[in-house]
């Protein structure tokens, strides 16, 4: 089960660490940890005519939160903070109740769905994308 959880999608999306790296000027920032477990999510962000124009991330966290917040940084630039939060609101369903990915890219996890103990590690960084609109002021 454990291989599953770290097949190579996911490993490759963590070694990419897409938007890797704190933005020196964001509109919106929010660090987001889960104490439980230790991993800890940054997420900066800037906006320009209604979307997200930059986003970059700090991860102190398993594969599993690296792959996630660097499939943001991949999928968020371009997109409303409004279809970014319903993308964040739908990563819960996915992973608890088998719900479609809201974006095709999220299928890699479909394997967290059967070790609930590692949803956390997918939903952080997501999480943490919606504070940091929410510190934006969206």
């Amino acid at each position: 089960m454990m291989d599953a959880l770290y097949d190579q999608a996911i490993l490759q999306r963590a070694r990419a660490a897409f938007g890797a790296g704190r933005l020196a000027a964001p509109d919106g920032s929010a660090m987001i940890d889960n104490p439980l477990c230790g991993d800890r999510v940054t997420i900066d962000l800037t906006l320009a005519d209604g979307a997200v124009a930059t986003l970059g991330h700090l991860v102190r966290g398993c594969v599993l939160c690296e792959a996630a917040a660097a499939l943001i940084a991949e999928k968020a630039i371009g997109q409303a903070p409004a279809a970014l939060r319903d993308i964040a609101a739908g990563i819960r369903p996915m992973l608890r109740e088998g719900a479609a990915p809201p974006w095709p890219e999220l299928e890699v996890f479909t394997p967290v769905r059967a070790v609930r103990s590692r949803h956390d590690c997918v939903e952080l960084p997501f999480r943490a994308l919606t504070a940091a609109l929410d510190a934006a002021g969206t």
